[in-house]
């Protein structure tokens, strides 16, 4: 039986450590692709020179060479700049949607059927941007932000507790950026609810932390941004579609009447499998949340207007 293929494009820290963990994981043969010549072939070299030790099969390749990125079952696109301190996600807009539009008319004719997952900033847009470019159906293109922005609060909620952050399961919602969207009701520590569990202003503190938790990143690295968390939420996705499991998670995916909204990508729980987004999951919200999902979707609109 032959392996599943999965191209990330974009050799950076996002996309290098994105290859690296798909293939120690087993999970498929990575083509890992960057305008940059020698970028991706040395990485890839090196990553194949640890097999041995690490104790993998599968296999990765570097190219300069979209033809080697044809008949993937996932492409991940990292392509673009990284923030800088004192940049927000969507200062990167104009020119990480070039990069991104680019990439995209480069892989789809080779992929026809593939399922994209978009992790490139301001995420929301750039998922929107890649759906119109690729042609494909809505949900076979689905953005990774929700699963960093909710790894980033169980952390948080794992340390406020003093608890196993196996137990903590936590929501985010909405854009990814300063509106995201958390939602302690649908957060919880072994089924029990965080609003159960800590006091209303420290739960407030946990959500304004997880809000800036990339920028939080950014001050301290000052040159790039995240990568190691933000390349595990998006293995996490991967696995999900390669295995067809059915996990529930945060995705950036299309609205189609969803939560009030239409024709536009934000974030929502997804169930995912083989084809990308299986279905949508709708919660119940109070008001005030989806009042604040609201305000996050108009933020995604606006910016998605600059376009």
């Amino acid at each position: 039986m032959s392996r599943k293929k999965v191209t990330v494009i974009g050799a950076g820290n996002v996309g290098g450590t994105s290859a690296q963990r798909l293939i120690e994981k087993q999970l498929a043969d990575v083509c890992l692709i960057d305008i940059v010549e020698g970028l991706p072939q040395g990485k890839a070299l090196d990553m194949m020179q640890s097999a041995a030790t690490e104790g993998f099969d599968s296999h990765i390749v570097g190219t300069n060479d979209y033809k080697d990125t044809a008949n993937s079952d996932v492409i991940v696109i990292t392509a673009g700049i990284a923030r800088k301190p004192g940049m927000s996600r969507d200062d990167l807009l104009s020119t990480n949607a070039a990069i991104v539009g680019g990439v995209v008319e480069q892989v789809v004719g080779g992929s026809p059927n593939a399922v994209i997952v978009v992790v490139s900033n301001p995420l929301d847009v750039m998922t929107q941007l890649t759906w119109k470019k690729s042609g494909f159906p809505a949900h076979r293109v689905i953005g990774m932000a929700g699963v960093l922005d909710s790894s980033r609060y169980a952390m948080f909620i794992s340390e406020a507790l003093g608890c196993s952050i196996k137990d903590v399961r936590a929501t985010v919602l909405g854009g990814h950026g300063d509106t995201m969207v958390p939602v302690p009701q649908y957060s919880t520590v072994n089924g029990i609810a965080i609003t159960e569990l800590l006091p209303k202003e420290k739960i407030e503190e946990i959500n304004e932390r997880t809000k800036n938790g990339g920028a939080e990143i950014v001050k301290h690295l000052k040159t790039g941004s995240a990568y190691y968390a933000p390349s595990a939420s998006t293995v996490a996705m991967v696995e999900a579609i390669l295995l067809d499991s059915g996990r529930i998670l945060p995705c950036c995916a299309y609205l189609d009447g969803q939560y009030g909204v239409k024709g536009l990508y934000c974030g929502v729980p997804v169930e995912l499998g083989a084809k990308g987004v299986r279905r949508i999951i709708e919660l119940d919200l109070n008001a005030k949340e989806l009042a604040d999902l609201q305000n996050s979707v108009n933020a995604v609109k606006e910016l998605a207007g600059k376009l």
